[in-house]
C-alpha cells in the first residue's frame, strides 16, 4: 500500500525544524479554558489523538489527568516518551484504527490534526473510532482551523529560514483541499513535501459527526472560547458527545 504524505512528512526531521516554534503558552491557555468548560473529574482518563510531540498531553497530565497520547509519527512518539510517567503514556498508533473501547472520559484532537485523508468515509470511520473509545458519557473535543477565514487570507508564497534552511512554502486550494507545498535544499540535496488538509466547514463536520453517531453540543471560535463566527473566527472548536 502506498504511503500517504503525512506518513512521510510527520516522520521527517525537517517537519520538526519547520514547526519548532509551536506556541506552548497558547496550547496551555486553551487546555486551561477547555478543561474549565467541560469540567472533567480529577482522575479522568484522556486520549490525545494525533498528539505530535505531546505538548497538550504533557500539560493535561500536569493538571492531574491520566493521559494517553497516540500519533502516527514514530519520531514524535520517541520524543514524547521521555515525559512518560504512571499516568502519561505515548504510543505509535493510527487514529483510523480501533483503540480501547468505552475507556476514555475525554478524547481530544487538537491543532487541525484531522482532514488528512482522501475520502469523507475515511474521516467518518476515524470519527467512529473516536466515538468507540469514549465512555457512554464521554466528550470529544475537536479543534480545526476555520476554513473560510484560512482560504480568504491564504498566503500564497513565503520563505521561512530556520536552522540555516530556507523553506519555500506555497499554498493553494485544489479539489476541496488546502495544499501546502514545502520545498527546500539541505546539504546540496533538494527536498519537496506537501500537506493536504480537507477544507471542511462547520456543515461538513456536522454531517460527518452525525454519520459517526455523535452530536455537537457546543462550538467555539478561538482558544479563548469565543463564539464561532464563520467569517472571522480563527478556529472551529467542537465539543461533541455520543448521540
Amino acid at each position: 500500500m502506498q504511503r500517504k504524505w503525512f506518513q512521510y512528512w510527520f516522520n521527517s526531521p525537517y517537519y520538526h525544524i519547520l514547526y519548532q516554534q509551536r506556541n506552548d503558552a497558547e496550547a496551555e491557555l486553551f487546555i486551561d479554558n477547555i478543561t474549565k468548560f467541560i469540567q472533567p473529574k480529577p482522575e479522568s482518563k484522556m486520549l490525545d489523538i494525533a498528539c505530535g510531540k505531546g505538548r497538550h498531553s504533557i500539560y493535561l497530565n500536569k493538571k492531574g489527568f491520566d493521559v494517553t497520547g497516540i500519533d502516527l509519527s514514530e519520531q514524535s512518539i520517541k520524543y514524547a516518551k521521555h515525559f512518560e510517567n504512571q499516568k502519561l503514556h505515548f504510543l505509535v498508533h493510527d487514529m483510523r484504527k480501533l483503540f480501547y473501547i468505552n475507556y476514555f472520559d475525554v478524547a481530544v484532537n487538537l491543532f487541525t490534526s484531522f482532514g488528512y485523508f482522501d475520502t469523507e468515509q475515511e474521516h467518518v470511520n476515524a470519527l467512529k473510532t473516536f466515538r468507540k473509545c469514549l465512555k457512554a458519557d464521554g466528550i470529544l473535543v475537536l479543534d480545526y482551523f476555520n476554513t473560510e477565514k484560512i482560504i480568504r487570507n491564504l498566503n500564497l508564497c513565503e520563505i521561512k529560514s530556520l536552522d540555516g534552511i530556507a523553506f519555500k512554502i506555497t499554498k493553494s486550494v485544489v479539489d476541496g483541499k488546502i495544499i501546502k507545498k514545502i520545498d527546500f535544499e539541505d546539504n546540496s540535496k533538494i527536498y519537496s513535501f506537501e500537506e493536504r488538509v480537507q477544507a471542511f466547514s462547520f456543515n461538513d463536520f456536522e454531517r460527518m459527526l452525525t454519520k459517526a453517531g455523535m452530536v455537537i453540543q457546543k462550538t467555539f471560535g478561538s482558544y479563548l472560547l469565543d463564539d464561532f463566527d464563520e467569517a472571522n473566527s480563527d478556529r472551529l472548536i467542537l465539543i461533541c458527545t455520543k448521540a
